[in-house]
C-alpha cells in the first residue's frame, strides 16, 4: 500500500491544534457581519493574502487580530465546530484542542462564554461526527504571570472539561520559568502540563530543559531543537515526554519544515507527532502536515503509522479511546 492511501486512510490523534488558528477566512466574514464590524478586505483572497509571516512575532500580529470577530457563544460554537468537520472528514478520530481565554478576556469577552461555546461543539461533535476531543487551556506568555495566575483560578468552577493547561504565544523573554508558580498550582488542581517550545527560538535548549527539569511538564509543543543536545533526549525518553510537531508552520516562521529533524528525533525513539497547529493561518491541516513530512522524507507507511501510534500514546485520552484508536491502528 503507498504512503499516500495510507494517510487518507490512517485514523488520526491531532495533539497540537489552536482554536482560534482554525478560523477559516469565510468564517471571519460571517462573524463579522453578524457582529456588525467591518473587516479590512474585501474578500476571502485578501484575507489570504495578507497572511505574510516571516517569523513567530509577525504571525502573532494577524492570529491577535483576527479573533476580533468572536464576540458570542455562538461564535465560539461554530469556531469548534467547523474545526471538527474538517478534522473528521481528514479521519481525526481524536484531538486535543488549545484555546487561548486571555486572548478573548483581555478585550472583555468573558471567560464563561468562550468555554460554553467550545464546550457544545465538542458535545456535538462526538454525538454527531464521532470525533472525541479533549480541551486544553493555554496561558499568553507576553502577558503577566499573575493574569495566568487569575485566569487558572477563574478555570477552576469548569475544571471538569478542562484536561491540561499549556503556555503560548510569543516566547521571546519570556521563559518557562516565569510560570513556574502557575504551573505548580495547575498541577496540585489536577490539571496535565504542555508547554510550547517554539522552533529556533532565543535560549530554545534551556527552554526545553526548563520545561522538562524545573517544571515537570507531561509534554511539550513543537521542541524540535532539542536535537541538538543528546542528554536533553535521552530525559526526553526516559520520562515518556512527547513532542507536537507541525511542519507546516515551521515553514512559514522558520527556515523550512524541519523534517528532518522530526525524523531523526523519530529514528531516535523519541515520541514525535505531527499536527497542524494554526491551519487556517499556514494553509494545512493534519492530513497536509502529514503529506508535507511524508513527501519531503519518502516516509514508509510503517513511519506513518508509528507517528499516529506515537500521538494517541502521548495523548491525555481515557484509555478506552486510547484501546478504541490502537485497534484501529492495527487494523490498517
Amino acid at each position: 500500500m503507498s504512503s499516500e492511501s495510507i494517510i487518507d486512510r490512517l485514523p488520526k490523534c491531532e495533539l497540537h491544534l489552536h482554536i482560534e488558528g482554525t478560523l477559516e477566512p469565510e468564517l471571519k466574514f460571517v462573524l463579522a457581519k453578524r457582529n456588525g464590524l467591518q473587516l479590512p478586505y474585501d474578500t476571502v483572497e485578501d484575507i489570504r493574502a495578507a497572511y505574510q509571516f516571516s517569523d513567530l512575532t509577525s504571525f502573532l500580529v494577524g492570529y491577535y487580530d483576527g479573533m476580533e470577530v468572536l464576540r458570542t457563544e455562538q461564535d465560539f460554537y461554530d469556531l469548534a465546530w467547523a474545526y471538527l468537520e474538517k478534522a473528521t472528514s481528514q479521519g481525526v478520530l481524536y484531538a486535543e484542542i488549545f484555546f487561548d481565554p486571555q486572548a478573548h478576556t483581555s478585550r472583555g469577552v468573558p471567560f464563561d462564554i468562550v468555554i460554553r461555546g467550545i464546550r457544545r461543539a465538542q458535545l456535538d461533535g462526538e454525538r454527531q461526527l464521532g470525533i472525541q476531543t479533549g480541551l486544553i487551556m493555554c496561558f499568553l506568555r507576553d502577558f503577566q504571570a499573575e493574569y495566568a495566575m487569575a485566569t487558572l483560578l477563574e478555570s477552576l468552577p469548569y475544571r471538569k472539561w478542562i484536561i491540561g493547561v499549556g503556555l503560548d504565544s510569543d516566547e521571546r523573554g519570556n521563559p518557562p520559568s516565569k510560570f513556574a508558580r502557575v504551573f505548580s498550582r495547575a498541577r496540585q488542581e489536577g490539571y496535565l502540563l504542555t508547554m510550547h517550545c517554539d522552533v529556533d527560538q532565543e535560549n530554545s535548549v534551556e527552554h526545553i530543559r526548563q520545561c522538562i527539569e524545573d517544571i515537570g511538564v507531561d509534554r511539550i509543543d513543537h521542541g524540535t531543537n532539542v536535537v541538538s543536545s543528546p542528554e536533553l533526549i535521552d530525559e526526553l525518553k526516559r520520562r515518556g515526554i512527547g513532542l507536537t510537531c507541525c511542519p507546516i508552520s515551521n515553514s512559514w516562521v522558520s527556515d523550512g519544515t524541519k523534517s528532518a529533524v522530526i525524523k531523526s528525533l523519530l529514528d531516535q525513539g523519541v515520541k514525535v507527532t505531527v499536527n497542524s497547529d494554526d491551519p487556517a493561518y499556514f494553509g494545512g491541516y493534519i492530513a497536509e502536515n502529514l503529506a508535507a513530512v511524508q513527501a519531503e522524507l519518502g516516509l514508509t507507511a510503517q513511519d506513518l503509522v508509528t507517528l499516529q501510534r506515537n500521538a494517541i500514546d502521548i495523548s491525555w485520552a481515557p484509555p478506552e479511546v486510547k484501546h478504541s484508536f490502537r485497534s484501529k491502528l492495527d487494523a490498517i
